[in-house]
């Protein structure tokens, strides 16, 4: 019980120091750079409240998709360990038939082109 004790109230000062320090710490006044809006280290062309473009969104849910497959099928090779085997590729291939053809989909009606 004296060792519990002991590491509780090491965390709690620990953490209520740590708490103290990071309101203490920063500056609380904030200067022009501080206030400026961050465009990758460049000085901004223009407002930085512009709506983006609807492409960009449609290229960033694509990728979301195809980066979501990649995580679905990452336990595809254990699949083999499985007690039918064919079924788990069978199902893979369906998934990356079905995402083929929503790709092709998107390629034919120009959603993947930037400029119009």
């Amino acid at each position: 019980m004296n060792l519990l004790t002991t590491i509780l109230s090491i965390a709690v000062i620990l953490s209520s120091i740590l708490a103290i320090v990071s309101f203490w710490l920063p500056l609380m006044s904030p200067d022009y750079e501080k206030l400026s809006p961050y465009e990758c280290g460049f000085d901004p062309m223009g407002s930085a409240r512009l709506p983006f473009s609807m492409r960009f969104f449609l290229v960033a849910i694509l990728f979301l998709l195809f980066d979501l497959e990649i995580a679905l099928l990452l336990p595809l090779p254990w699949g083999d360990q499985l007690a039918s085997p064919i079924t788990t590729f069978s199902w893979a291939a369906a998934v990356l038939v079905l995402l083929t053809l929503g790709l092709i989909y998107e390629w034919l009606q120009g959603g993947l082109e930037w400029a119009e």
